[in-house]
């Protein structure tokens, strides 16, 4: 009796699971840098997140999800007539290979109704939702650090009818 079928079979197997590992790893390639996320003060209901996002292959994303907040959200602020307004959207395009910048003048993530306050340090996990052009999801975790309160913001805009905190000074 010889040995030598299992060994190639061994080898097929572990070549097929590298091979495997890889094309799991190409269709993961959404890529999420300088994720962040506004600290809030006691009793604020919202605060908003922000990062850069490059996906390989033309994509879109379609959903946020965290556990510090009942209710998530894409928006996007523009500015019409010298009034910023922001509005949500389904999704947000995301063109192969270019870095879409999620940040407090464009597009963002609300998160409303907060379980809790967001401190300066604090690591809040974020879920992201990218589809690509043939209906794949992806889901990324991502750790987003929250920054102090007099970062870059954006509570100028005009929320419509959310109902959004006002910091006290």
């Amino acid at each position: 009796m010889t040995l030598q079928p299992r060994p190639s079979r061994l080898k097929s197997a572990l070549l097929l699971a590298s091979l495997l590992g890889l094309a799991n790893a190409a269709s993961a390639a959404t890529q999420v840098d300088n994720a962040w996320v506004r600290a809030t003060v006691a009793g604020q209901h919202a605060s908003g997140a922000f990062m850069d996002i490059t996906a390989s292959s033309d994509s879109k994303l379609v959903q946020v999800q965290s556990p510090v907040a009942k209710n998530v959200q894409i928006h996007q602020s523009s500015m019409h007539n010298d009034v910023m307004s922001m509005q949500q959207v389904d999704a947000v395009a995301l063109p192969a290979g270019q870095k879409v910048s999620l940040d407090t003048h464009g597009y963002h993530v609300m998160l409303m109704e907060l379980t809790g306050q967001i401190k300066a340090g604090d690591k809040v996990p974020l879920t992201l939702i990218v589809e690509n052009a043939k209906g794949e999801k992806e889901s990324i975790k991502v750790d987003a650090e929250a920054r102090a309160l007099n970062a870059p913001d954006h509570g100028s805009m005009d929320h419509g009818s959310m109902d959004h905190s006002m910091m006290k000074h």
